[in-house]
């Protein structure tokens, strides 16, 4: 194009009415039937080629799944910009319609090639977000078996030192009634020796019921 595309603008000065019957636009159920079949006949969604390494970038995406422009280069995020130009932007929906395809009729850029570039986009978008979608997926199920797997090593390490304390405890119960018993056989034999003593002395050295330290013999004894 030798001018910008700006250029081809219809004048602010010609009514709605008159610049829509300049590029003949279509009733919205015509335009939307139009569309219906620009998408009918893109090809299917499309396959990546490339690995995309950072989900951000739509440009990356659309690369990865071999998307190419339009020869004439009026693609829809194109469209886009011009919409949003400071040139229209403030334009009423239909001004700003007509000016677009004003200056794409100029530049020989069919709005059939724009609106395919736009389905072609759409379904490269749809195809990642299932891809990265069926990924999320995959990763959570492997992520649950594996805190599944590691759920039941725990309870089986937790159930083997349970056993252990258990045992432990068990050993020192045993341990225990054995004490018990040796010591009531003890003191029934400190108290065989107690009541043999006392017949010799006056202050009984002997200690029963109890571990306690024997005190030092008496005199008593002695003689």
């Amino acid at each position: 194009m030798s001018k910008k595309w700006y250029n081809h603008f219809i004048s602010l000065d010609q009514p709605a009415e008159e610049s829509t019957e300049k590029t003949g636009p279509e009733t919205p159920a015509n335009a939307a039937q139009a569309v219906a079949d620009i998408a009918a006949g893109v090809a299917p969604a499309p396959q990546f080629t490339k690995t995309v390494s950072n989900p951000t970038s739509f440009d990356e995406i659309y690369h990865a799944a071999e998307i190419q422009p339009p020869v004439h280069g009026f693609t829809i995020m194109k469209v886009a910009e011009m919409l949003h130009s400071e040139h229209i932007r403030n334009l009423p929906k239909d001004v700003k319609r007509s000016s677009v395809l004003v200056a794409l009729e100029a530049a020989g850029a069919p709005i059939q090639d724009v609106i395919q570039d736009a389905v072609k986009r759409d379904r490269a978008l749809d195809t990642f977000e299932r891809v990265q979608e069926q990924a999320a997926g995959e990763l959570e199920a492997r992520k649950t078996k594996e805190n599944q797997e590691i759920q039941a090593e725990m309870d089986r390490i937790v159930a083997d030192h349970r056993s252990r304390m258990q045992a432990n405890n068990d050993e020192v119960a045993r341990e225990k009634e054995k004490f018990y018993a040796w010591r009531l056989k003890k003191q029934e034999e400190e108290q065989k020796i107690s009541d043999t003593v006392s017949y010799f002395v006056t202050e009984n050295p002997i200690t029963t019921g109890g571990s306690a330290a024997a005190p030092a013999p008496s005199r008593a004894a002695d003689k």
